[in-house]
C-alpha cells in the first residue's frame, strides 16, 4: 500500500517540521532576535536621519 505523503529523502517532513515549529517563550529581558523589533528599527533610523539634520545644519552655519 503506498503512502502518497511519503518523501523518501525528508526534507519535505522536515522543512514541514521546522515551519510549523513556534517559537519557545523568551524570558523577560532577552533579546528577540526576529520579528517584533520592526519599529525599534524605524525609531533609529529616524534618529539617524535627525542627527545628519543637525550635523549638517550645524556645518552649514559654521561655514556661511
Amino acid at each position: 500500500m503506498a503512502d502518497n505523503d511519503y518523501d523518501p529523502a525528508g526534507s519535505t517532513q522536515m522543512f514541514r517540521a521546522f515551519v510549523d515549529e513556534t517559537p519557545a517563550p523568551q524570558a523577560p529581558g532577552s533579546v528577540n532576535t526576529y520579528g517584533a523589533n520592526g519599529s525599534r528599527t524605524g525609531m533609529i533610523a529616524a534618529i539617524a536621519v535627525a542627527v545628519l539634520v543637525v550635523v549638517g545644519a550645524v556645518i552649514w552655519l559654521a561655514v556661511k
